[in-house]
């Protein structure tokens, strides 16, 4: 009788909840969906190019996807990013680079670029605003297929018109799906990268690396990934997952205070929601 009471009780007392500086955060067991922690869950916010696991998501569900398939560099992506001074993978006009390779440059140092030349890529229509429009659908209609009503997207990388934004329970089931893929998987948990592309001559570039900004992949023993945001209005996101004991972790923060008080709120919640499971 002893041994019952003492294994219901010491949980309980063992585990305190976190507090956290961000508006909203969410925390779940990957194996089966459960909450392990929420706060302002359910709220809409701006996700900032958290945005782009969706990106990621979308271009990885194509059928018969070809990593290898290149994609020629237009001088809109370039334009784009100056316009509005976005986060950059530094891609160079004209130079060929493989759907693999922009992945890669997407998840890591969050290119919009890339963004832009994969939602061109795989978006469908004659002109490149339709084939954009296109892809943003598709990623409204995976959110909708996921579950995530609290969900829209206006934008393929997080620089919305008004009207992208979700919630820390969505996005950790985005995160959750996506990370079913083992190709997502590789990709999030990469701390550095460089690509070599092809010149519109035909020579071989070698780029610049690419550094993943996700600041937990180095100092989080077990983390996998996911994805950072960031904004005037999505303020610091962070979107993560973590590994330990055979159990893994996936939770979310939306508008932390930085950069490093958002990886300071996921710190706390992965430990909190490890030592919810036991």
């Amino acid at each position: 009788m002893f041994a019952t009471v003492a294994l219901t009780a010491a949980p309980a007392q063992a585990v305190s909840t976190p507090t956290i500086a961000a508006k909203a955060g969410f925390v779940m067991n990957n194996a089966n969906g459960a909450q392990l922690y929420a706060k302002g869950a359910t709220t809409k916010l701006s996700t900032g190019s958290t945005t782009k696991i969706m990106t990621a998501k979308v271009v990885l569900s194509q059928p018969n996807l070809n990593l290898d398939a290149k994609v020629t560099i237009q001088k809109a992506y370039s334009d784009y990013i100056v316009a509005n001074n976005a986060s950059s993978a530094r891609l160079i006009v004209g130079d060929k680079v493989t759907v693999r390779q922009l992945l890669y440059g997407l998840m890591l140092p969050s290119g919009c670029d890339a963004a832009y030349a994969l939602a061109d890529k795989f978006g469908s229509g004659t002109t490149r605003a339709a084939r954009v429009k296109s892809f943003i659908g598709k990623m409204n209609t995976t959110a909708r297929s996921l579950g995530m009503t609290s969900t829209h997207f206006d934008s393929f990388d997080g620089i919305g018109n008004g009207s992208n934004y979700s919630t820390a329970k969505d996005l950790t089931k985005l995160a959750s799906n996506a990370l079913k893929s083992a190709n997502f998987r590789a990709i999030v948990k990469t701390k550095a990268y460089t690509a070599k592309t092809i010149t519109r001559t035909g020579s071989t570039r070698t780029m610049g690396t690419w550094t993943n900004t996700n600041a937990l992949l180095s100092s989080y023993s077990g983390t996998i990934g996911v994805k950072t945001g960031s904004g005037p209005e999505a303020k610091y996101c962070l979107v993560f997952a973590a590994t330990g004991g055979g159990k893994t972790v996936v939770g979310t923060v939306l508008a932390s205070a930085s950069t490093t008080q958002r990886a300071t709120d996921a710190t706390r919640l992965l430990n909190y929601g490890f030592a919810r499971l036991g």
